[in-house]
This record gives C-alpha cells, structure tokens and sequence, in this order.
C-alpha cells in the first residue's frame, strides 16, 4: 500500500462513502466540494492506500429469512499459535459465522452468528462449533434488537 496523507478533502470522500457507498461521483465531488476528476483520482487513490477496503450492500437478514442473530463467546482449550489459526480457518468456511473476533481477556473470540431461525442456531452450536477441535467452553446470546448500528468509524471531517 502506498503512504498516504489524508487532508480535510479526503476526510470528506471517506465520510461520505462510509455513509452512502452509492453515491455518484458526481454528487460525492459537490460534497467534496472540487470537481469530479480529481475527486475520482483521489477516490482511487484512497482505495490503492487501504482506507477503501470495499463496497457492499446492507440487506436486511429477515427479508432473507434470517430470524436469529447471536453473540457467541468461545474459549478454546489451547492458545498456542497453531490452534489459534486452525480455529480460524475453521471460522471462515461456517456460513453461519458473519464476523469473528479474537479477544484478549476470558474468552478467546467472539463470533456473531445468523441461523434461520432457533433450532437452526442450536444445530450449529451443538453440531459444528462444540464439536470442533480444541473448543473448550461457548456461551451464547440471542440478539432482541438492535439499538444503534453505524458501520465503519467517526471520521471527524476537517
């Protein structure tokens, strides 16, 4: 990645496309406020440097027929390096599993899970994650609702 030193411009860019990764480049130049070529150079530029990791749509998971969101908490019975990256190539081909996180602290990750619905959910616990090899303990909580979920970071615009 090349370096690259951000100003109030490219502040702008990345506040804008962290909040609508739709936007024109039309309209994301107006909120810049230069023109739209060097507003799509310096957007690319962005992207090369590593502050754009991608663009992806939001869809809502219970239009798809995802009822259950989950927080699951796991501490595996090893922490050497090994086991560490075997758990997570594990992770990586359960569909269930949406993010994964390895913790400092009591429990090793946190996994945030989606199942069709509750038996679902239980099915990959007891099935899949329980069983897999080195998973000493996992506790789970069943998401009620969400009450405020911003992607990305404040990007505090100069």
């Amino acid at each position: 990645m090349e370096q690259h030193k951000l100003d109030g411009i490219d502040l702008r860019i990345l506040s804008e496309l962290q909040a609508s990764g739709r936007i024109t480049n039309v309209e994301l130049s107006r909120r810049a406020k230069i023109t739209a070529p060097p507003c799509l150079r310096r957007m690319r530029s962005l992207e090369r440097a590593g502050y754009i990791r991608g663009y992806h749509a939001e869809v809502d998971p219970k239009l798809l027929g995802f009822e259950v969101s989950a927080y699951v908490f796991v501490g595996l019975s090893g922490q050497a390096e090994a086991d560490l990256k075997r758990f997570e190539e594990q992770v990586r081909g359960w569909p269930e599993v949406r993010e994964c996180y390895m913790l400092s602290g009591e429990v090793d990750f946190l996994l945030k899970c989606v199942a069709k619905d509750l038996s679902s959910f239980q099915a990959f616990i007891t099935n899949t994650l329980t069983a897999a090899k080195n998973v000493a303990s996992v506790k789970s909580s069943l998401v009620i609702r969400p009450t405020k979920k911003e992607a990305g970071v404040p990007i505090e615009v100069r």
